[in-house]
């Protein structure tokens, strides 16, 4: 196992710590090291006073070891019943005897280092599932791409055979941009593997979204919404269920955004996604337009009042949920990537009070946006 630098410093600050201890000529650290299947060795990572370059061989490979002196004491690195290792404590022939003072020091040592190296362990653990994750990950990616690449391909075969006025041409536009969207998801999902994340606990991490295309220098509210609502009219006709969209487009819709605000279509897809799988089965789901914000209603029962707030933390699914698959994720990101824009989600459990040809009892996620500031102009 390879330890790590901050865990031989510690050791060696232990050690050196020792320096004008009388009666003691030499400290040695020993970890316990697994090799191929064999019993573990005790072999040394750490020794005081330094001697350069030259390493000492494992406990059971020194002769001189091997041989009990009343020169030399062996306090054990034990956790539990395991033997992580030990500390080798040599005095000179010419002393008569241990002091005691020193022999409880010699133990104290031995039991800060042992909880270090419990620790150590443990990260050393951790790490390796990490990389086999990674791995899997990367496997995984690698995989999805290529039956990905096929969808792409079939459907723009698929449009190529479909006459210009063709109503199901839309259908296919749709598959296509689905196919994108799943395209950046999974080369969001790729960058998990990279050594590119904050580690300190101070520095929040990004959210591993899928990036705007490239292209789409002209974002716009209803630019983001289009295919989110195209989708939604398919998904109501396939259940069977009432559908309202927006029926006229604000002025804001169509101002131009920052490209930051390329999340509002994740906020959305997942309101709606929520929408259509937990409202019961012929109860309508519509999207309607406020001065300020987007809401994403249904008509179904009101979220139980000592839901309404726990709903938005992450993990924690509505007692609707039932047994549907989920993560209790949604709202969490919804509420989280709302404020991170400077704006809100919140829930109103009489979607009337926002709109009056709304129902009176259901769930309405209001998303709140602050307004495009105008580029300030030259007097």
């Amino acid at each position: 196992m390879k330890l790590s630098n901050r865990f031989l410093n510690l050791v060696k600050q232990q050690l050196n710590s020792f320096e004008a201890e009388a009666p003691l000529e030499k400290l040695v650290v020993y970890i316990a090291q697994a090799r191929d299947g064999r019993a573990p060795s005790l072999e040394a990572v750490s020794q005081w006073p330094a001697t350069g370059n030259k390493s000492l061989p494992p406990v059971e490979a020194d002769p001189e070891l091997r041989a009990p002196s009343p020169d030399r004491r062996w306090y054990p690195l034990q956790e539990g019943t395991i033997l992580l290792g030990v500390l080798r404590a040599e005095k000179p022939l010419s002393s008569p005897s241990w002091p005691t003072r020193l022999d409880r020091r010699l133990l104290a040592t031995a039991s800060a280092i042992t909880n270090c190296l419990s620790l150590e362990l443990e990260r050393a653990r951790l790490l390796d599932e990490l990389a086999e994750q990674r791995e899997q990950i990367s496997l995984m990616v690698h995989q999805l791409r290529n039956p990905l690449a096929a969808l792409r391909t079939y459907a723009q075969l698929l449009m190529k055979r479909l006459e210009p006025d063709s109503r199901h041409r839309t259908l296919i536009t749709g598959l296509l941009s689905e196919q994108a969207q799943l395209d950046r998801y999974i080369s969001s999902l790729d960058q998990i593997g990279q050594d590119n994340l904050p580690i300190e606990p101070s520095i929040k991490a990004p959210l591993l979204l899928p990036p705007l295309l490239p292209q789409a220098t002209d974002l716009t509210i209803k630019s983001l919404l289009t295919p989110l609502i195209e989708r939604a009219i398919a998904t109501s006709a396939l259940q069977k269920r009432p559908w309202h969209g927006p029926s006229q487009w604000p002025a804001w819709t169509e101002e131009l955004r920052p490209s930051g605000d390329g999340v509002v279509a994740e906020i959305v897809a997942n309101l709606l996604e929520n929408a259509f799988r937990y409202s019961p089965a012929g109860r309508p789901v519509g999207l309607c337009l406020q001065q300020d914000g987007i809401c994403v209603w249904d008509g179904g029962e009101p979220i139980n009042k000592q839901e309404r707030e726990r709903i938005f933390s992450r993990g924690i699914r509505g007692q609707s949920s039932g047994d549907r698959p989920g993560s209790g994720l949604g709202l969490a990101l919804g509420r989280q990537l709302a404020e991170d824009l400077g704006g809100s989600l919140q829930l109103i459990t009489s979607p009337e009070n926002l709109d009056p040809a709304l129902p009176s009892e259901g769930n309405a996620f209001l998303l709140s946006l602050p307004s495009v500031t105008p580029p300030a102009t030259e007097a």
